[in-house]
């Protein structure tokens, strides 16, 4: 995976913007959204941080788990509930899969295309199995072509 990451963020690198102010210049770091299920994945998304930021971008890490993240995060489950019309309080409790992920989802969807238009990142990468996939590319099917989509899943299609 580190080949994999390393390649895709070496463009990233390569393409960021350089802006003139008088006579100095400066380059601008992408900020690459991260998103998925924190409370599982986040030892993989932690590695998978380190990778972007040791290639000189920066992160914007949105949980769209239930319980109780691994890892630091920028944008908590919560605010992503809530944003998709839920309580994450009632959601844990409930125990309800499916109900988890129709809320989380639409707060993924919701929270994606603000951030996106509010210039936060640059460009998207998620992590999951199923549920991880399907939150993910909901939000990134928000975002309009040529903004970079990395899904990285344990889900083949056919």
């Amino acid at each position: 995976m580190s080949l994999i990451i390393s390649g895709i963020f070496e463009s990233y690198v390569k393409s960021q913007k350089i802006i003139q102010s008088g006579k100095a210049k400066r380059q601008m770091a992408k900020t690459i959204l991260l998103i998925g299920t924190m409370d599982t994945k986040g030892h993989e998304f932690a590695y998978v941080r380190d990778l972007i930021h040791a290639r000189g971008c920066q992160t914007l890490i949105l949980n769209a788990g239930v319980f109780e993240p691994l890892i630091p995060v920028d944008i908590d489950a919560d605010k992503v509930a809530s944003a998709g019309g839920g309580d994450l309080a009632q959601l844990r409790s409930g125990k309800d899969r499916g109900e988890a992920m129709a809320a989380m989802t639409a707060g993924v969807v919701k929270l994606v295309g603000e951030l996106y238009e509010q210039g936060k990142f640059d460009g998207v990468l998620g992590l999951g199995g199923s549920g991880g996939t399907a939150l993910a590319t909901a939000g990134m099917r928000e975002l309009p072509v040529g903004v970079p989509k990395i899904m990285v899943s344990t889900v083949a299609s056919g």
